[in-house]
């Protein structure tokens, strides 16, 4: 059983804490029972498993399938699981991955979101939760948003992270462009559209534009949009949580599609 801090490996996994060291090391923590059974149900490739003797032995079958699909799995102290953790009060697991590089692959049909500068890891999570419950295809990342590994993103999708398609992309523009040229619309938030978000038609192929929780969408991409929509708000209310506008318009569009 690993009872020390010093540990090589102990001080290897607390370093993926930070954004530069998960893109060194290319690996992405697993925090909690609930992600590493997402992961296992997926078959998501796992690099290191470490849990508490009192976790492994309510959770033995997880246990075993995690070590078969891990490199390597370790028994650690109470002390050491807090250590390696980002949660106040872990549950007693955290397994480290392979990153993805964002570079699944996120199809050209269907209903797509398109996030940029997004940096609230909250955020990003319950958008990737809401796109995969609303049969969303899948959702591109700008570069200069919250990494899609974050812990915090990872437990904001409750799980849903390895189910829907997501990438990463510097050129965000680039893809609006594919995208047209692919059949779909390309639809724009904005407080002052002319239309309210019900008014379009959500059976076609669509990708959805949100921008930075404070500044909103950018006017070089919102310009290219085929449609730019308003959610409707009451008087005195400025603006929606990027994550409600999202909701918004993945469940108008799965209502018109009924």
């Amino acid at each position: 059983m690993l009872t020390s801090l010093q540990n090589p490996l102990v001080k290897q996994i607390r370093k993926l804490h930070s954004t530069k060291e998960r893109h060194k090391q290319e690996l992405f923590l697993l925090e909690g029972t609930h992600l590493l059974e997402e992961a296992c149900a997926v078959n998501y490739p796992l690099e290191t498993v470490c849990c508490t003797p009192d976790w492994q032995a309510n959770h033995p079958s997880l246990w075993e399938e995690a070590c078969r699909r891990c490199s390597r799995a370790e028994i650690v102290s109470k002390e050491i699981l807090d250590a390696i953790a980002t949660t106040v009060q872990p549950d007693g697991v955290v397994a480290t991955a392979k990153r993805s590089n964002g570079q699944t692959q996120v199809p050209f049909t269907g209903l797509v979101l398109a996030l940029e500068t997004v940096q609230d890891p909250g955020n990003l999570g319950t958008m990737i939760r809401t796109a995969a419950a609303a049969g969303a295809s899948g959702l591109w990342l700008s570069g200069d948003s919250v990494d899609l590994e974050n812990p915090k993103v990872l437990r904001a999708s409750a799980g849903q992270w390895f189910r829907l398609a997501t990438g990463v992309t510097e050129d965000l523009k680039a893809i609006v462009q594919q995208s047209q040229q692919a059949g779909m619309q390309v639809i724009a938030t904005l407080p002052n559209a002319s239309l309210t978000y019900w008014q379009v038609d959500w059976r076609k192929p669509s990708l959805i534009l949100l921008g930075n929780e404070g500044a909103g969408l950018s006017a070089d991409l919102a310009a290219m949009a085929d449609k730019q929509v308003k959610i409707p708000l009451s008087p005195g209310v400025e603006s929606l949580n990027v994550a409600i506008a999202a909701a918004l318009m993945l469940y108008e569009a799965q209502r018109q599609m009924a």
